[in-house]
This record gives C-alpha cells, structure tokens and sequence, in this order.
C-alpha cells in the first residue's frame, strides 16, 4: 500500500499540462512527417511491434483523434494527482503497460494507437478508487467523475471498427484492478 501525497493544484496543473503538451508535440511531428509514427502503434501478436505497448499512448490517427483524448486525459490527470502523485503514475505506466500488453495480445490484427486506454485506466480508477479509499473527497471525485463520463463504458463496446474498443476495455479493466490494488491509503483508519 502506499501512503498518499498532497500534490499542491498548481503543480497538478503543470503535469497534467506538460502530458498533453507531450501527445500535441508527438502529433504535430506525426502530422508533418505523413503519419510515420502510426507504424509504431500496436499490431497484436507481432513480436516486431511489442515495442508499440510503449509509444502507442502518444500516437495519434489525426488531429481530431488527438483532441477527442486531450480533455479527458487533462481532467484525469487533475483528479488522479488527488489520490497522490505516486499512485498517478502507477496507475498510469500500469494501464499503458499492461492494457497494452493485453490488446498485443488479444486485439484484432489492426494498428492500435491512442491515449484512449489510458484514459478508461484512469477513469476505471477514479470511479472505483474512491469508494475503496472511504475518504469523502475521493468518494465525491469518484461520484462526479462516474456521472460526468459514464458515457465513456459505451466504448467498450465493438460499434465502431476504426476505434480500438479493446484498448478501452483492457484500459478500463486495468484502471478497475489498480483501484483496488492501491484504493486505501494504508495510513487512514477504517
């Protein structure tokens, strides 16, 4: 268990910011070079692209995929750093690792690329998180959070075929998982 950290609003704003300042860099580049770096995204089982697990989350389809993910993943990023800035980035590297590694091996054979993953991991943290925690700011955060996009559990489903709903799902679930591994804070009393 780890003890959660206060993170001061103007340095959860400054990171939240740097991150999406990150995927904006990496899609201006894409953009100028023709799509390039869409060839490093995820092609499930291909040993070749097992380095996609990695670089997917900061690859992007175009400029309105981009933007599609840049709120939710500020806003995210914000609530997230509450629960401290260690559980933030644990929950983050474990949904871009391990969600990845599930669609590498599970997803259908198209490239996968997007923030869109980590965003279900991080919203699948946030709305489980903080009825674990039994901390009532983080139980407010989880209630807004779940009422303010829960229309995103719509994109776990395979409506769309240009959208990696398994990067959603496994994204999501990972997110579930991680709540629960690091949900309580271990120095608060029950």
């Amino acid at each position: 268990m780890i003890k959660r950290t206060y993170v001061p609003l103007s340095k959860r704003l400054k990171i939240a910011t740097n991150l999406c300042l990150v995927i904006i860099v990496v899609e201006i580049i894409n953009q100028f070079t023709g799509g390039f770096f869409r060839s490093f995204g995820i092609l499930p089982r291909n040993i070749n692209s097992l380095s996609g697990i990695l670089f997917a989350p900061f690859l992007h389809g175009g400029i309105v995929h981009l933007f599609s993910n840049l709120m939710p993943l500020f806003v995210f990023t914000l609530l997230l750093l509450s629960h401290g800035r260690r559980r933030f980035i644990y929950v983050f590297s474990a949904t871009a690792l391990f969600g990845g590694l599930l669609v590498w091996f599970f997803g259908r054979s198209a490239y996968h690329i997007g923030m869109s993953g980590v965003i279900y991991g991080l919203f699948g943290y946030l709305v489980v998180a903080g009825f674990i925690s039994r901390e009532f700011k983080l139980f407010m955060i989880s209630c807004l959070v779940a009422f303010a996009y829960g229309g995103l559990l719509y994109g776990v489903l395979p409506t769309i075929p240009q959208v990696s709903f398994e990067s959603h799902l496994f994204g999501l679930l990972v997110g579930i998982v991680m709540a629960f591994i690091l949900g309580r804070d271990p120095s608060r009393k029950a």
